[in-house]
């Protein structure tokens, strides 16, 4: 269990600790990598739009002079994009200590990828599948390693449409958002269970933000959506987004975040708090669910994972 109301204050010194965070331009991302590179982390911003991540980079050196950040662009929807993003770091890191799963996308109207993936499930989930196998390696090597894969309260009112998951026989902008996060919760947890069974060093936890105030809401959302979610939900429920953060952060830094863990806030039906570990459901922990979802997903991306245990 975290320390009681766990806030970014307790994140202990970070110094020489590579973490990679995506979607780190904005939102969840930027207070994230913010708080990591206040604590001496050094911080690679996985960025659609590399000048949108450029100022991110600027504002967070501005707040805290002399931390570590660099930009690299990635397309989660976009594999040949991914795979050179991964050629990247093994370029130039020995080691990945913390990948942060954050980048999303939701509620848009339904769009195909050019590789005919369904653009919510490409993003938050396919992408961040293929990229996390392609940097295992990278994290069996690194210091106390994680891979933090953020999803929502929303994965709990999610099902997975195996047989139509690019909405050609039906699509409902919300309903797609909620399979994509079912879809990062089952990985979290299917992730946990193979790393486990390999003796693997790697912990993968699983993070929600609660209702937090960022642009996710409004940027790519249809417009219903933008107005009950950004323009009334965000004013009115909604947590601050350093608050938000709050359940990644402890699940990427703190000592006693423990593998296979879903963290979320304390507060009435988990919308803002402090974090602590929350129920995962079901649909998450189906082994049936975990083996068809990775199955696909190797055949969709291209991606074996490569299992290592600890040396």
């Amino acid at each position: 269990m975290p320390r009681q109301r766990w806030t970014a204050e307790q994140i202990p010194d970070l110094d020489g600790r590579v973490f990679v965070v995506t979607g780190a331009n904005s939102g969840l991302g930027l207070a994230t990598t913010r708080a990591l590179a206040a604590h001496g982390g050094q911080v690679v911003l996985a960025v659609r739009d590399e000048e949108k991540g450029r100022r991110a980079a600027a504002e967070v050196t501005a707040g805290t002079p002399g931390a570590t950040v660099r930009v690299h662009g990635v397309d989660l929807t976009d594999l040949d994009s991914v795979r050179s993003f991964a050629k990247r770091l093994h370029d130039e890191h020995g080691r990945v200590d913390v990948l942060i799963n954050n980048a999303g996308v939701m509620a848009p109207p339904r769009t195909l990828t050019p590789a005919g993936h369904e653009v919510q499930f490409a993003a938050n989930h396919l992408g961040h599948f293929a990229l996390t196998g392609l940097l295992l390696d990278l994290l069996t090597v690194g210091r106390d390693p994680r891979v933090v894969t953020v999803t929502s309260t929303n994965h709990r009112q999610g099902r997975m449409r195996f047989d139509d998951l690019t909405g050609e026989r039906g699509y409902s902008a919300m309903g797609f958002y909620n399979m994509s996060k079912l879809a990062n919760a089952i990985f979290g947890w299917e992730l946990h269970r193979r790393l486990t069974d390999a003796g693997s060093p790697v912990r993968s936890i699983l993070a929600h933000p609660g209702y937090t105030a960022t642009n996710l809401q409004t940027a790519a959302t249809t417009g219903m959506w933008k107005l009950l979610l950004g323009r009334l939900g965000n004013p009115m429920l909604a947590q601050p987004v350093e608050r938000g953060a709050w359940p990644q952060l402890y699940a990427a830094t703190d000592p006693g975040a423990q593998a296979g863990q879903l963290i979320g806030p304390d507060g009435i039906a988990e919308l803002r708090g402090h974090p602590r570990p929350v129920k995962l459901a079901a649909a998450a922990t189906d082994p049936a669910n975990g083996r068809r979802l990775w199955e696909l997903s190797e055949q969709a991306t291209g991606v074996r994972f490569a299992f290592a245990a600890a040396v």
